[in-house]
């Protein structure tokens, strides 16, 4: 009973600190590529409970006391980026206010409460002597815009990594898959001529067409976690603006969410068999990815109730050669909202579920 009560006791300790530093976090910007403040913001938390931080660019993380190179080690890892906040804020997007239950502000659901959460539950093993994995968390940067400089240029400088959690709200549920994002730059190549008259070839025409075909076409392979393949033309453009001139090219771009069961290699192979434009993807790197179901982290979830499911949306995971289990605090239909928030209680449960994921595996 006495144990029972010093663990309650020390999680509703890392809950109060968590939402300290959560609301700190959230009145500093940390825009992607300009998280120079709140790395320090994390290295200091750490520093204040005497635990060393290391640091690359503006990724910031810690091992635990008792690390050991013949040990397998596991990454807890979630970003502390934000997007900018849009337009429809009616509270500051600066300001941690407390109000109903909720801490509003930006970053505070996406992903403020899992990297507090996952920040408190290395803290709580951080002195454990006994355990069969090492841990290291990492607080990554420029997770919003999958941008080179964050968690894909930490990871080669850290110790060989077994498996890992990534912390994004996904309600404490196991998101065992996730889409991959392959968006690929098309253009359609015609002729100038004088709009008047009967000159030219049109370039948007062409466009058209194979736009069309993007809005229906289906790939045969369908996902029990992950659904279809989804593909959607997202913005269009031409050389000229002038009102009188046929266009020679006209260019468009395709947003495509991709399934486990195709490689970015497959999907644009498939697409040249169909359509006229040229075809050039920005980048093959946001690939699907998943856990197996037998996996120790997702039967842990499992035992504890959790139901599991595949993520529409990428993250860093997506990065990652190695098996990693998305899961954390907060509504990921909340993110990129307005008026942004976290339940306060998310973050308590957050913590202790996480606590819990990982006696069973450690």
């Amino acid at each position: 009973m006495q144990e029972q009560l010093l663990q309650t006791s020390s999680v509703t300790e890392l809950y109060q600190d968590s939402v300290t530093l959560l609301s700190q976090l959230i009145e500093t910007s940390s825009f992607s590529k300009e998280e120079q403040v709140t790395a320090f913001i994390i290295e200091e938390y750490f520093a204040d409970k005497n635990i060393p931080t290391h640091r690359y660019l503006n990724n910031v993380w810690v091992k635990n006391k008792f690390f050991d190179k013949n040990k397998p080690t596991i990454l807890l890892n979630s970003h502390h980026d934000t997007v900018k906040p849009n337009k429809g804020y009616t509270l500051d997007p600066f300001s941690a206010t407390q109000k109903d239950g909720k801490l509003f502000g930006l970053g505070s659901n996406d992903a403020g409460g899992a990297l507090v959460s996952l920040i408190a539950t290395f803290i709580y093993f951080y002195e454990k002597a006994d355990l069969n994995f090492n841990l290291i968390f990492a607080a990554s940067a420029e997770e919003e815009i999958s941008g080179a400089n964050g968690i894909e240029a930490l990871l080669p400088t850290l110790p060989a990594i077994e498996f890992g959690i990534v912390g994004e709200p996904t309600l404490m549920n196991l998101a065992v898959a996730e889409k991959g994002l392959l968006i690929i730059d098309c253009t359609n190549n015609g002729k100038a001529g004088h709009a008047a008259r009967e000159e030219g070839d049109n370039a948007i025409y062409h466009s058209l067409k194979d736009m069309e075909w993007f809005k229906t076409f289906q790939f045969d392979k369908v996902s029990p976690l992950l659904g279809p393949v989804k593909m959607s033309v997202t913005s269009i453009e031409t050389e000229n603006k002038a009102h009188n001139v046929v266009p020679s090219q006209c260019k468009f771009v395709v947003d495509i969410r991709v399934n486990e069961l195709y490689t970015f290699e497959e999907i644009i192979s498939e697409i040249k068999k169909h359509v006229t434009c040229d075809i050039k993807p920005r980048s093959l790197r946001m690939r699907s990815s998943s856990i197996a179901m037998e996996h120790p982290l997702v039967k842990s979830g499992l035992n504890l109730g959790r139901s599991y499911y595949g993520s529409p949306t990428t993250s860093d995971k997506a990065m990652m050669n190695f098996p990693t289990l998305k899961i954390g605090p907060g509504d990921s239909a909340r993110s990129h909202t307005a008026d942004e928030f976290i339940y306060l209680n998310e973050i308590e449960e957050g913590i202790e579920l996480y606590i819990k994921l990982l006696k069973e595996v450690i």
